[in-house]
């Protein structure tokens, strides 16, 4: 891996969890989940750490699994034309998928066995219940995150993240938002799992192909997280994960500091592409204007002028207009 800037720094040990993950920045909080059940079986054995998992497993609903040969090195992405992936999906049983792995645990070159952001309360009921969390938002997501040594494409997530290390050692390697042009990013519409992702491979960056990487990884944040550990990655902030061992558990909670009306920003990305982009240069800077007025600088001289009761979308959002704007814009695309 190219040289990486720094190091993503600790949260001091008193630090509420609470108060951590309203950070702006990442955070790693070391040791904080230690005493969880599922870490203390996986500090004895990775054995053990999946016969725990295989009490809670909904056999009922198929995982969504990604396998790869061995040759793939557990790296996720591409294959070379950018038109199909270098992983297949199969839809197994969570215990299926867990006995697999533990068939390879001793084996020197194994394929690449993961499951994603799989649901924890529908595939593990009960589970939860036995990891609590005080993060102070309210009902976030959880998802587990299951396999051997597998290697995550840098990605953006617009919520925010706390990641718990269950079982095997992952490295973390964050970027700010602003590295997107030094990123190389893949197609937005054809991902490996939903959200756009980098081309480069972090464990051996083609820097005559991807130059502009070196200078992301002067603004790169690492860490290496033991079981028990956590990081708090912000709203879109890069991240690429590297699990390290034959057997890995990684458990994360999203949640936004959003209202549940709002929309996610990557469905204008997509009509803004539709709708601006191709426009004659002269029309895109009007409507760069246009966005800066209403939408990224909005002030006094952008609604004052207008009575309350008149202002429409550009009055404050609540469930009901928001309604109305989602109709609106079905009615629009639709014709």
């Amino acid at each position: 891996m190219s040289a990486i800037a720094g190091r993503i720094p600790d949260a001091a040990p008193d630090l509420p969890l609470a108060q951590a993950v309203r950070e702006d920045a990442p955070l790693v909080l070391r040791g904080r989940f230690a005493d969880w059940p599922l870490v203390r079986a996986s500090r004895h054995s990775s054995r053990e750490a999946a016969a725990y998992l295989r009490r809670f497993a909904n056999d009922a609903m198929l995982a969504n699994a990604m396998t790869a040969p061995a040759s793939e090195r557990g790296r996720i992405g591409y294959g070379p034309d950018l038109q199909e992936f270098n992983f297949r999906r199969e839809q197994v049983p969570l215990t299926v998928a867990l006995n697999t792995l533990v068939k390879y645990l001793d084996a020197p070159d194994p394929p690449m066995i993961y499951l994603g952001a799989t649901t924890l309360d529908t595939f593990l009921p009960g589970l939860r219940a036995e990891h609590p969390l005080a993060l102070g938002v309210d009902d976030p997501l959880a998802s587990i995150w299951i396999g051997n040594r597998t290697r995550v494409p840098a990605h953006q997530d617009l919520p925010e993240n706390l990641a718990c290390v269950c079982a095997g050692r992952r490295r973390v390697t964050l970027l700010p938002p602003d590295q997107l042009a030094n990123l190389y990013v893949g197609p937005l519409d054809v991902t490996p799992a939903g959200q756009p992702v980098s081309l480069v491979d972090f464990a051996a960056p083609d820097l005559a192909r991807f130059p502009r990487f070196a200078e992301a990884m002067r603004h790169a944040r690492t860490a290496v997280l033991e079981p028990g550990d956590a990081v708090f990655i912000p709203s879109m902030w890069w991240h690429h994960m590297e699990a390290l061992d034959g057997f890995n558990v990684l458990i994360n909670y999203w949640w936004r500091r959003t209202p549940d009306w709002m929309e996610t920003p990557m469905n204008a990305l997509m009509h803004a592409l539709l709708s601006i982009r191709d426009l004659p240069a002269d029309q895109r800077a009007t409507w760069r204007e246009i966005f800066r007025h209403y939408v990224f600088e909005p002030g006094p001289a952008t609604v004052d002028h207008i009575p309350e009761a008149a202002r429409g979308v550009l009055a404050p959002f609540d469930d009901a207009r928001a309604a109305t704007i989602r109709a609106r814009l079905r009615e629009r695309l639709s014709r």
